[in-house]
């Protein structure tokens, strides 16, 4: 069962509630259909993301975002961390009054600056850690390039994977473009010489994200998360039983 039901949803963002049934399909498909975690959302505030505010990308990404979350967070908020040279701010969206939720936050942020994944990571760890929430978290990182300091990225993702997150990265832009090379490389660290479990994912979102649909986005963003559930809980990163690959 859902953490927030269709009706709530469609009385408080009824804008939302095509999302939320779609969400939904995906999490049955892949077996986390009843599921309680935390959602997080960490948006890229550098200078290049201009055009992805400007269309409503962003928006678009934060509000489906809620329509996953209702399905596994009963508060009916997503904790927000945009970030560039800095973390820029740490705040919430919510179905209640999500539309334009994004460009009134962005409005009071200032200068677009340069990439740091490492401190929008370590927000994000603080904020975890700081709510003493006892689920696991599936935390969606979009940025529209590679990291400053890729070092730090590595290290902080490294140690993260003893705390029960899952970072799935998305990608805005050019998917033949080099700057996602160190994505992929992230994607990618061995287990268990550099990380405990296998703690990230990555996708492209296309050139234009509005333009995926909302199964392949909920697919993509869930799809690696019952592998990471299942080892992670092996590990003792998550409290419970390892899952049976089978029921899924």
């Amino acid at each position: 069962m859902a953490a927030i039901s269709l009706r709530k949803v469609e009385e408080s963002a009824p804008a939302l509630a095509g999302a939320y049934r779609s969400a939904g399909v995906s999490l049955r498909k892949h077996g986390l259909d009843g599921l309680r975690a935390a959602v997080y959302l960490v948006v890229d505030h550098s200078g290049s993301m201009r055009p992805y505010y400007r269309d409503g990308s962003v928006q678009a990404l934060a509000d489906r975002v809620l329509g996953l979350s209702a399905h596994l967070d009963d508060d009916g908020c997503v904790p927000v961390v945009f970030f560039s040279t800095d973390v820029d701010a740490v705040t919430d969206i919510a179905l209640d009054g999500h539309a334009g939720r994004i460009e009134r936050i962005t409005a009071g942020l200032g200068h677009m600056g340069r990439t740091n994944y490492h401190l929008a990571m370590d927000a994000v760890i603080d904020h975890y850690l700081d709510s003493g929430a006892a689920d696991p978290a599936l935390v969606v990182f979009q940025t529209d390039g590679g990291p400053t300091s890729k070092l730090a990225a590595e290290r902080y993702l490294c140690k993260a994977a003893r705390l029960p997150l899952f970072w799935q990265f998305v990608g805005f832009g050019d998917p033949d473009s080099r700057q996602f090379e160190f994505l992929r490389r992230l994607d990618d660290l061995p287990v268990p010489g550099r990380r405990i479990v296998d703690n990230a994912g990555f996708f492209h979102a296309g050139r234009d994200p509005r333009r995926l649909r909302d199964a392949e986005l909920y697919d993509r963003l869930v799809g690696a998360f019952p592998a990471w559930l299942s080892a992670a809980r092996a590990a003792g990163v998550v409290p419970g039983a390892p899952a049976d690959p089978a029921a899924s």
